[in-house]
C-alpha cells in the first residue's frame, strides 16, 4: 500500500485524538508547562481551522496536584493520589482553558473510567456525550476519573485510554506525544545502535516485543512505549491509523506541526476506515440478545441508509438491555439487519409501533427517537425482497 506523508494524512481524517502524557503537560517546578500547551493550542486550533474535530486525552492532574497539596515524591498510595487528582483536574483544566482560550476554542470535561469503555450501555452514554459536545464545537479535555477509581478498575496509563476514545468517537488518527520521537528497534537511551522505524504496517510479535518496560526515565506518568504500542493495537482494530512523535515544542512551534512538516515519528498504519471497522464488528463479533422485527416500511428505510425508529416496529422477543445487540428482522423472518440498541426489551415493546414524539409520554423520560442508530446498525448480506414496496 502507499504511505501517504504525515501532512497528506490529517488532511484526509475528520476526526483526531491527541494525548498528552504528564511530561509534555507539568514542567520540573511541578506546575503546568504553559509554552508547551500554548504550542500545542496553536496545532490543535490550525486542525480546526481545517474542518477537523479534536479530543485532547490529557494526564497531568495527579502531578501538578501532588505540587499543590506538597505531597512527597516516589509512588504515592492510593488515598494520596486519588487527594492529588482531585486537586490538581481542576489546575490541569485551567491551564487547558488559558491555552486555548487565546483561540477561542471553548474546552469542556470529561472524566472516565474504564467502565465507561467497556461497559456498554456507560459506553454508549460516554460516546453520546463526547459527540455532543464536539458538535457544539467545545474541545473535550478528557482523563481518568483518578479520584473515584480503585487500582483494580484503572486503565492506569491514558495510552491506553486515548485508544478507548479513539475508538468510541470514530477517530482517523491517534496522536501519542512522547518523550521519544517514535519507535526504535531498542532503546535509544540504552542502545546506540538503535534505529528508528517510521512505519508500522503490522504490529507483529517482533513489533510490540520493542515496547519493552514502562519509561522510567522521565520520572513522570506511567506509561511507555510498550502501553503505547498496546494503544496502536486497540486502535488498529477500530480503523483508527496511531502516530507517536516527540511532544515538546521548538521556539514556539507545536509538535504536531513539527510533524506535518516532516518530524521524525512512527505511524502504525490502518488498511481499513474506522467506518469500515465498526460495521464488521457489528456484523461479526456480537451475540444478537434478542430480536426487533420490522414493517416493510421500516426496512425500506433501513436499506436507504435511516435509523430504525419505534413506528416500524411490529415485534419484541428476547431479553435485551440498553446497548446490547440485537438482530433485526423483516416480517417473512429474514434477517436484515444487525445493531446496538437504545432500549431494553421491556421499554422497546412498550413504544413499538409508536411515534417518537410519544417516547416521553410513555416511558416517563425523554430517550432517544431511534429504537437503532444507523451509526450502531449494520445490514446483512442476505436481504429480503420487498414485493409490496414500489420503488
Amino acid at each position: 500500500m502507499t504511505i501517504l506523508p504525515a501532512a497528506q494524512r490529517f488532511r484526509a481524517a475528520r476526526r483526531v485524538v491527541i494525548k498528552l502524557g504528564s511530561a509534555q503537560i507539568v514542567d520540573k517546578e511541578g506546575v503546568a508547562n504553559a509554552p508547551v500547551l500554548a504550542a500545542i493550542a496553536a496545532d490543535i486550533a490550525a486542525l480546526v481551522k481545517e474542518g477537523k474535530q479534536v479530543v485532547i486525552v490529557s494526564s497531568g492532574a495527579v502531578a501538578l496536584g501532588r505540587n499543590a497539596l506538597g505531597l512527597p515524591s516516589g509512588v504515592l498510595k492510593l488515598e494520596e493520589k486519588q487527594a492529588a487528582a482531585a486537586a490538581g483536574q481542576t489546575r490541569l483544566m485551567r491551564a487547558w482553558e488559558d491555552a486555548l482560550s487565546a483561540h477561542s476554542a471553548p474546552v469542556a470535561q470529561a472524566l472516565l473510567t474504564i467502565d465507561d469503555t467497556e461497559i456498554r450501555r456507560r459506553w454508549l452514554n460516554a460516546r453520546a456525550t463526547l459527540n455532543t459536545l464536539i458538535d457544539a464545537g467545545a474541545i473535550p479535555i478528557v482523563n481518568e476519573n483518578d479520584t473515584v477509581a480503585t487500582e483494580e478498575i484503572r486503565y492506569g496509563d491514558n495510552d491506553r485510554l486515548a485508544a478507548r476514545v479513539a475508538q468510541m468517537i470514530g477517530a482517523d488518527i491517534l496522536v501519542l506525544l512522547s518523550d521519544i520521537d517514535g519507535l526504535y528497534s531498542a532503546d535509544p537511551r540504552k542502545d546506540m545502535s538503535a534505529h528508528h522505524i517510521p512505519v508500522v504496517e503490522d504490529l507483529s510479535a517482533d513489533i510490540m516485543a520493542m515496547g519493552g518496560s514502562a519509561n522510567a526515565v522521565a520520572g513522570m506518568g506511567s506509561g511507555g512505549m510498550a502501553t503505547k504500542l498496546e494503544a496502536a493495537r486497540i486502535a488498529l482494530t477500530a480503523g483508527c491509523s496511531t502516530v507517536i512523535a516527540m511532544g515538546r515544542e521548538e521556539n514556539g512551534t507545536g509538535p504536531i506541526s513539527t510533524m506535518i512538516n516532516g518530524g521524525l515519528c512512527t505511524w502504525f498504519v490502518s488498511n481499513i476506515s474506522p467506518e469500515t471497522a465498526r460495521r464488521q464488528w457489528l456484523s461479526g463479533n456480537l451475540n444478537p440478545s434478542g430480536v426487533i422485527t420490522i414493517d416493510d416500511g421500516a426496512v425500506k428505510a433501513l436499506l436507504s441508509g435511516k435509523s430504525l425508529l419505534h413506528a416500524g416496529v411490529t415485534q419484541v422477543t428476547g431479553r435485551f438491555e440498553r446497548g446490547d445487540a440485537i438482530e433485526i428482522r423483516a416480517s417473512d423472518d429474514k434477517i436484515v439487519a444487525r445493531g446496538i440498541s437504545a432500549y431494553s426489551n421491556d421499554d422497546a415493546q412498550r413504544i413499538m409501533g409508536r411515534q417518537s414524539a410519544d417516547i416521553e409520554a410513555v416511558l416517563g423520560y425523554k430517550g432517544r427517537p431511534a429504537l437503532i442508530h444507523r451509526d450502531d446498525l449494520v445490514l446483512i448480506a442476505a436481504q429480503p425482497t420487498l414485493t409490496t414496496i414500489e420503488d
